[in-house]
């Protein structure tokens, strides 16, 4: 049973040359061994030892991203490690023996000139009689930083075994989250997972320079909430827009304290146009967050009586007693009330582009529609499987 637990240490036990305050990512138990057996030449697809042996074959595919999570990132190799059809990190005869408490099932890839990669392999299996969900090890080495460090482990959303985890471990998000949603190409899975370099690692050498911070980081998951609905799709309730909408694109539109209503009448206006044009592919909410003088029966009238003169009727209007109200876990969404705005976008829960303070214009319409187009990716349209 050795062989199941050490692919998963957390902390590394250190680079003699490098103090351990001073290690990008704080440290990994493993991740060194990335290096062992690695080849001159490696390419931005490949297919794991475990794609021809007994198991469910599955691709992992995606883009990596420079910090800002819209910059794809060029030969970055990524080394990852996981467990066979039966839980184990299974070793195979004429390994090097320090690899081989990372099983046989491991490998690399290096992003293209895109920052894509692929990965054909197997689903891994959990460990036995253990309540760790699956998942699949990530170790990163980027050409320009100092040191390889870990990125949150591939976890499955169908996986029974990951929220009872989850609830007493969230994810870290280090390089954006972990979970995958899987979909199916005839007997295949595929999971799309991209990667934000830096995001959430500590002694990260790179920063974004941006004076206005509001909503989480590209790259992480859509946490979910449940604004009240004043109009449009489920009027009259409170309902989760990532949790009963979640399969597809959705934008969350987000107006704090400081409403300027001309402004958002054009982009409700916009955003209403888009909703119709792509159909079930796209769910559109206005989340209302103003503070000031909040009261819930005259913001509930004040949204009815703005999806009437608009003529709503894709688009959700929704609002919550604040940004930072905890009973609707808006707080979650770390929205900057004292900005303008701020759009997030979101595919399959995890959230792919990101706006703050954006003008009703012809260009920034343009900004938002060609983001919906590239983001949607070559699997947009795969069917999910069945969830009991």
């Amino acid at each position: 049973m050795c062989s199941i637990f050490t692919g998963c240490n957390g902390q590394k036990n250190g680079i003699p040359s490098i103090g351990k305050n001073e290690i990008v990512g704080g440290g990994c138990d493993g991740c060194e061994l990335m290096y062992v057996g690695m080849p001159e030449k490696i390419g931005s697809t490949a297919t794991s030892p475990g794609w021809n042996e007994k198991g469910q074959k599955l691709i992992v595919t995606g883009t990596v991203f420079q910090l800002d999570g819209k910059t794809p990132a060029p030969n970055v190799i990524v080394y990852y490690w996981q467990t066979d059809n039966n839980g184990y990190y299974s070793p195979k005869a004429g390994m090097d023996e320090r690899a081989k408490r990372h099983g046989h099932i491991r490998g690399w890839v290096k992003t293209d000139k895109n920052g894509k990669y692929m990965i054909k392999t197997i689903r891994p299996a959990p460990y036995p009689n253990d309540v760790l969900p699956a998942h699949i090890h990530l170790s990163i080495k980027e050409p320009d930083v100092v040191n390889e460090y870990y990125t949150d482990e591939i976890n499955f959303d169908d996986d029974k075994l990951l929220i009872p985890h989850f609830k007493k471990y969230p994810q870290e998000n280090r390089g954006g989250s972990g979970v995958v949603r899987i979909l199916l190409k005839d007997s295949l899975q595929i999971a799309e997972h991209n990667i934000v370099l830096g995001l959430n690692i500590p002694n990260y050498p790179k920063k974004i320079n941006s004076e206005k911070q509001s909503g989480l980081n590209i790259g992480e998951d859509q946490p979910s909430f449940t604004p009240f609905h004043a109009f449009g799709p489920d009027k009259g309730t409170q309902t989760c827009p990532v949790c009963k909408y979640g399969r597809y694109h959705g934008i969350l539109y987000f107006v704090g304290n400081n409403p300027n209503w001309t402004e958002t009448k054009e982009w409700l206006r916009f955003l209403e146009q888009e909703s119709e044009k792509r159909k079930k592919y796209l769910k559109v909410y206005f989340v209302y967050g103003n503070s000031k003088s909040y009261n819930k029966q005259e913001r509930q009238i004040e949204l009815d009586k703005l999806g009437n003169e608009l003529n709503i009727k894709n688009t959700a209007l929704t609002f919550v007693p604040s940004f930072t109200d905890k009973n609707t876990e808006a707080d979650l969404n770390k929205i900057n009330p004292s900005v303008e705005n701020t759009f997030i976008i979101y595919k399959h829960r995890s959230i792919v582009d990101k706006y703050i303070d954006l003008k009703p214009t012809v260009e920034n319409f343009k900004i938002i529609s060609l983001s919906l187009d590239k983001t949607q990716g070559e699997y947009f349209d795969l069917p999910e499987p069945i969830y009991d």
